[in-house]
């Protein structure tokens, strides 16, 4: 469920609570989609088909009974009366939504957006406005909610080819890796993820799992550092970076079993692993500030290694994750820092 709190949620729904827009008969989408009161408030009852692709806000849509899909098909083209919009801070992404969602709009329908203005509110405003026209906007919430005049083949036709491709993925890295904005690190090595991957030891065995896994850039130098992992399990919230990672590893160093996991992993995962690694994050698709979800990831990973099993993850400096490890692991150290990240190794105790 999103949070209480949750300001552009909130601000989304006002031009239909003041009056200055109407809610339709016909079907509505919403992209990058959010559970919250505001959404059962306006949209209960109605026929909504949200799309979301990051695991925890797709099962909290599914489990208040919304109609959700990591991404709506091709076939819903021209389909939808209103499309709502919360758009993501990286601008190429949201560029890319803004396009999509005219190519998902019926004619005479109306495309509404809303971002925090801490989140590039203002600069998307103008982006959209230069796309479609500007039909109204509202501030309130320190956000920004900004809608299109009724679509009638008045917007940029060249424009949003354009920008529809804007988050196609691409090679980077000299083409060792295929990513795409929006996903973590997309066009880069992330320093924290460098410093775990120079100091995996070589001697890891068995079967291993990469928590958070991204475009795959961990599992993939773990394979090629450490040739006796047996089988590796990628879990991912996002299904736009699994969808990468799959790519990434469509190859691997060698033949061995391979299983990509669109899950939350603070809900859980597989055990009987002998290995873990993770570059947890610390916040959540809407900016929200979020430590636990690492300490979660280390609870996790000790309920799901072996007895002796090894957990390496890194972090920023500051994060707070000693006390987790000390409390669920028997051995714990640090084994690397630098740059202000810090590398730690647990070893899993106790009777399994």
């Amino acid at each position: 469920m999103a949070a209480r709190d949750d300001a552009p949620l909130q601000t989304l729904f006002l031009p239909f609570a003041q009056g200055q827009l109407r809610w339709p008969e016909g079907p509505v989408a919403f992209l990058r989609a959010r559970d919250g009161w505001p959404l059962r408030e306006h949209a209960q009852g109605r026929d909504l088909s949200c799309e979301q692709s990051f695991a925890p806000f797709a099962q909290a849509l599914q489990s208040a009974g919304w109609q959700v899909s990591p991404r709506l098909g091709e076939d819903q083209a021209g389909r939808f009366g209103v499309v709502l919009v919360l758009p993501p801070r990286q601008r190429d992404e949201a560029r890319a939504l803004f396009a999509r969602a005219l190519q998902l709009l019926a004619p005479g329908g109306v495309v509404v957006a809303c971002q925090s203005n801490d989140e590039g509110a203002r600069s998307g405003e103008g982006d959209f406005k230069q796309l479609t026209g500007l039909g109204g906007s509202l501030a309130k919430n320190h956000c920004r909610v900004y809608w299109s005049a009724p679509a009638q083949g008045q917007h940029d036709a060249a424009l949003a080819e354009r920008w529809a491709t804007l988050d196609a993925p691409r090679k980077i890295l000299g083409g060792r890796f295929t990513s795409r904005p929006g996903v973590f690190a997309w066009d880069r090595t992330d320093p924290a993820s460098v410093l775990l991957a120079e100091n995996l030891p070589a001697d890891l065995a068995g079967r291993a799992a990469d928590l958070g896994a991204g475009y795959g850039y961990l599992s993939r130098e773990l394979l090629e550092r450490c040739p006796k992992i047996t089988a590796l399990d990628l879990y991912e919230a996002e299904a736009r970076a699994l969808d990468l990672a799959r790519v990434n590893l469509a190859e691997p160093p060698r033949a061995l079993p391979l299983q990509f996991l669109w899950r939350d992993v603070t809900a859980g995962i597989e055990p009987g692993y002998d290995v873990i690694i993770s570059n947890p994050p610390f916040h959540t698709p809407s900016r929200e500030n979020r430590p636990d979800i690492g300490q979660r990831f280390i609870a996790v990973a000790a309920q799901a290694l072996k007895r002796g099993g090894r957990l390496f993850v890194v972090a920023n400096r500051h994060l707070p994750y000693e006390h987790v490890l000390n409390d669920s692991f028997g051995t714990v150290r640090v084994i690397a820092e630098r740059d202000g990240f810090k590398l730690l190794e647990a070893v899993r105790g106790g009777s399994r």
